[in-house]
Formats: structure tokens, C-alpha cells, sequence
């Protein structure tokens, strides 16, 4: 099932025997990778929408599950409260079946994906990396929620890492905790810190957070990443 908005659509696909929505992006012509773009704790607003929308102008089949089943709201409170209540069981299967149905979108190639995700996102996309092996690649943009504990151990897939120097809620102590504890796994991964920038910088529906440069570069990083290792 599918409802065309945007340049997008909002569509339906089937995750450990329940459905969930998700907004899926595609390339005007072909295919390409195939992406998973994860909300941040607003929900799937319309600034994910246009996340993957831009993925799909640069090549890819970009989908954005609704890990929320409809909820969304502009309140921090209301968004600390929707991400504190989050299933993390449920939203692993959302995230499974996200990774299956892009996937199995026509064009896609090859048989791997990559994962994107923001704030909450950011860290279900490094939970999601450890869980699928179909996922191929993973990039973090300053990732956080206290209930996802990644297991790094099984982690497979290359990590792009994606962080504000002036961040308060995902610290630099705690980027330099993790870069070491992927070190000592012995997980390839690269991290980068724009020291003036803060959380969200890359969502420019924030103006009071929203870097352009930083955005910019974070974004043409993410691009290269994705090319170079989801390729052939």
C-alpha cells in the first residue's frame, strides 16, 4: 500500500508480523543503494521526509520508517516523552523490516544497506548496524538514547560517526567513550567533531541550532561514505 506525498510516498511494509509506515524516496531515474533514514525523537516529521527525499536526488532508495506509528509532535517534552516510551524490541523489528523492504525495492543493488539516523536515530542506527547483517554501512549524526545498548561486538558494518563540539547532551567525553570502545573492538570506524557547532546541527528547521557548514560537510561525508562502501 502507498500514498504519494512530496516527492516521496508514505507506504506500508510488514515487520515481524505487524505492519508500520514509512516514507520512501527514490532516484527519478534507476536505482541505486538502498537507505535506511532514522527520525529523531520528533518523530517522522517532514524535515526526515526531506532527508531522504535529498538521498534519493543523490542516487539512492532512501525509506524512513515511522518508528512512532503515527505519533509526532514539535515539544521537547512531548518528544522526550515519545522517545522515553519507545519499544526498543518493537522498534528493532520496524528497523528489520525497514531493512528488508528497501531492499527488495526494484533497483536497488547491492544486497546490502546503509543506515542513517539522528539524535535517538543516530543511536538506533549504530543498535541497528549490530543486528542486521544486511547492513552494510552506518552512519551516527551525535546519536543518544539511554535505553539502546548497541552490541558492538557484532557489529559488522563500517561506522561513520558525526559530532557537535558544543553538544551537551552527547559530550565529547562520551564521543571519546565510544571511539575507544569501537577501537578496542576492533571496529573500523571514522569520527568527525565541528567544535562549534551543537545538537541537531544538521536540522535546518532549527534555526537556533541549524550549522550550514557543519551541515554541509556532514552531509557531503555521509554521501561519500555511502557511495564508497555500499558500492559494487
Amino acid at each position: 500500500m502507498s500514498d504519494r506525498i512530496g516527492t516521496g510516498e508514505r507506504i506500508s511494509f510488514t515487520a515481524n508480523g505487524h505492519e508500520t509506515e514509512g516514507y520512501l524516496a527514490r532516484p527519478e531515474i534507476g536505482g541505486g543503494p538502498g537507505i535506511i533514514v532514522i527520525q529523531e525523537w520528533w518523530g517522522l516529521v517532514p524535515h526526515i521526509e526531506q532527508v531522504a527525499d535529498r538521498f534519493a536526488e543523490t542516487g539512492f532508495v532512501a525509506l524512513a520508517p515511522d518508528l512512532y506509528h503515527g505519533a509526532k509532535t514539535s515539544s521537547p517534552d512531548e518528544a522526550g516523552k515519545l522517545m522515553m516510551s519507545l519499544e526498543i524490541g518493537r522498534a528493532a523489528a520496524d528497523l528489520a523490516g525497514a531493512a528488508d523492504c528497501v531492499l527488495a525495492q526494484p533497483g536497488v543493488a547491492p544486497r546490502r544497506a546503509g543506515v542513517v539516523g539522528f539524535c535517538m536515530g543516530g543511536a538506533l542506527s549504530l543498535y541497528a548496524a549490530s543486528r542486521q547483517p544486511g547492513i552494510g554501512a552506518c552512519v551516527v549524526f551525535y546519536g543518544i538514547h539511554p535505553n539502546v545498548k548497541p552490541d558492538l561486538a557484532a557489529l559488522e558494518a563500517p561506522v561513520l560517526g558525526l559530532f557537535a563540539g558544543r553538544d551537551g547532551m552527547v559530550t565529547p567525553d562520551a564521543v571519546h567513550q565510544l571511539d575507544q570502545r569501537l577501537t578496542e573492538a576492533g571496529k573500523r570506524h571514522e569520527f568527525h567533531t565541528y567544535p562549534g557547532a551543537d545538537h541537531a546541527f544538521f536540522n535546518d528547521t532549527r534555526p537556533e541550532v541549524y550549522d550550514a557548514d557543519a551541515a554541509g560537510d556532514a552531509w557531503a561525508r555521509t554521501v561519500r561514505f555511502f557511495r564508497t562502501e555500499l558500492a559494487g
